[in-house]
């Protein structure tokens, strides 16, 4: 469906199945794309369960921000498992087709999964900042029992909400067409094929992502304020090298997480395009996944040599 406005009483048909056109404009590209993506879904694999089997196995790594690394790590596999993989057999059997029950459900897992992302990359950061900013309270406050709480706050919070929000979507009546100009079932391009006036349910949309998205990001901005500012108070450049490196991982990954997804959904209507928001899509739901293990292993130097422990006793 163009864009343009639906009128209700246009006639509507009882959508049954939505047919999602992913990558189909590149029909002569459908080999080289499934080949890459099984070679990046094959990477966020190991590299997060590496990660998360590193923190397990490492008694040096039996910290508050590795507990919170491995959640991030197993969060990630979930995530772009939501999606990739119903990317691959859709490029393997040329079958589009999706029901409108597995839609709804993929969408409800990808929302819940992304608040949790917002949420946990919100806990990491108030951990840097009681280390840093605290560091004489840091084992009282973040101790065992307070770790599991912030994490197991994290998966769960988002959950009534984006439940409540995906069966808001799936109630809407669906006209003229259903073919979805995404690789998946993503709430912009769907409430597009909505009859009528949709303008409360995209409220609604902002609504949730300025409390699962805006406001956890807000804590970030404020957590490193506070950060940046008792690093730079440090006396020696070592100490103040030494606390910068071990937030700035945390801190690119969050560049990277919402900058593309605050331009996918903040950006006004009349500037989207199909093209532009797959694009953006790929890099917040699959790029962003695959660099998240190489950013924290690659710059974290406790991570590194609990590798090399491990590649040694293998």
């Amino acid at each position: 469906m163009k864009n343009g406005e639906i009128h209700p009483e246009d006639n509507v048909s009882m959508v049954k199945q939505f047919v999602l056109l992913g990558f189909s404009d590149l029909p002569n590209l459908q080999g080289f794309l499934s080949g890459i993506f099984s070679i990046v879904y094959t990477i966020i694999l190991i590299g997060n369960s590496l990660i998360i089997i590193l923190t397990m196995v490492d008694p040096v790594l039996k910290k508050p921000m590795y507990f919170f690394l491995a959640n991030f790590s197993t969060l990630e596999i979930c995530y772009v498992s939501v999606t990739l993989p119903r990317i691959l057999v859709s490029m393997w059997t040329l079958d589009r087709t999706i029901s409108l029950l597995e839609c709804a459900i993929q969408l409800g897992f990808f929302l819940i999964l992304g608040a949790t992302e917002c949420l946990l990359l919100a806990v990491m950061s108030y951990d840097r900042y009681v280390a840093i900013c605290h560091p004489l309270h840091y084992p009282l406050v973040m101790n065992p029992k307070k770790c599991v709480q912030l994490a197991a706050g994290a998966w769960v919070s988002g959950m009534p909400i984006q439940i409540g929000q995906t069966c808001q979507i799936f109630s809407l009546n669906f006209c003229h067409s259903n073919h979805i100009d995404h690789f998946f079932c993503d709430m912009p391009p769907i409430i597009k094929l909505a009859c009528g006036d949709t303008s409360m349910h995209e409220l609604s949309v902002y609504v949730v992502i300025m409390l699962f998205a805006v406001v956890p990001f807000v804590l970030i901005l404020a957590s490193y304020s506070k950060i940046i500012s008792t690093v730079l108070r440090l006396p020696t450049a070592q100490g103040r090298g030494k606390a910068f490196s071990t937030c700035s991982s945390h801190l690119l990954v969050v560049v990277l997480f919402y900058g593309s997804a605050s331009i996918t959904y903040f950006r006004p209507k009349s500037s989207h395009s199909a093209g532009i928001d797959r694009l953006l899509s790929l890099f917040y739901t699959i790029v962003t996944p695959m660099f998240n293990p190489l950013i924290y292993s690659l710059r974290n130097k406790e991570v590194i040599a609990a590798l090399r422990k491990l590649l040694h006793r293998v």
